[in-house]
């Protein structure tokens, strides 16, 4: 990859779309580090230390499975979603929802363009418009119950008005189980059929997720887990 950008140093760039993570996705706790090291270094390269990078999300690939979570692509999709949060200048482009089983290069752009444009035009314009869909903040046990707290869920809704779909519930034992949702104002709760004492939570943990879950804004959640990093 040096051989093509390093002709294109000294151009002057607002910004670039890095649309990669395939290929490293056996290694995700690696990418943690390895895509924050492009980003500073391609920022020296280029002498703009604001240089925005617009970051789009592995979509959804590879057939769809019944196991509640699956470990794969999702663990690189948090790579992801960990390097744009504490970047100042980088955003991210959810394209959980609008991928294709059988197609690594998923045919709608238009969805992964227009994310990418709110992106920049919230962090690096600094506009005040929505550009992310509902990202987890925070979740509180209920009983039986866990109730999840987002940012940028104003309008919480599903595409389809039915229940949330992509949640998985553990218990002391650590099994995962598919979880009953319910949107709560701007807060999700979840249940699960034989676990009542619920610990941990994981949103769209799979390769290939069944989501429907969005803000106002028809913007996507997040994919998330609460025993993470």
């Amino acid at each position: 990859s040096n051989g093509m950008i390093e002709p294109l140093v000294g151009t002057q760039l607002a910004g670039v779309i890095w649309y990669q993570g395939e290929s490293n996705s056996g290694n995700p706790v690696q990418y943690r580090q390895l895509l924050p090291a492009l980003i500073a270094d391609w920022r020296q390269r280029f002498a703009n230390p604001d240089l925005h990078f617009g970051i789009v999300q592995l979509a959804n690939f590879l057939p769809r499975v019944s196991d509640p979570v699956q470990e794969g692509w999702a663990g690189l999709r948090e790579a992801q979603a960990l390097t744009a949060q504490a970047d100042a200048h980088a955003s991210l482009a959810v394209a959980i929802d609008i991928g294709e089983a059988d197609d690594i290069h998923p045919k709608n752009k238009y969805d992964v363009g227009h994310r990418l444009a709110l992106g920049a035009l919230a962090k690096h314009y600094h506009l005040d418009i929505p550009a992310q869909g509902p990202a987890f903040q925070r979740l509180t046990i209920e009983q039986n119950s866990v109730r999840l707290y987002f940012n940028t869920a104003a309008g919480l809704k599903t595409t389809d008005g039915m229940a949330p779909q992509g949640f998985a519930l553990s218990g002391p034992d650590g099994a995962w189980q598919h979880a009953q949702a319910a949107i709560d104002g701007e807060t999700v709760v979840l249940r699960a059929e034989g676990i009542s004492a619920p610990r941990a939570v994981r949103y769209a943990w799979a390769n290939n997720p069944a989501v429907n879950l969005v803000n106002g804004a028809d913007l996507p959640a997040i994919p998330f887990r609460s025993d993470g990093p």
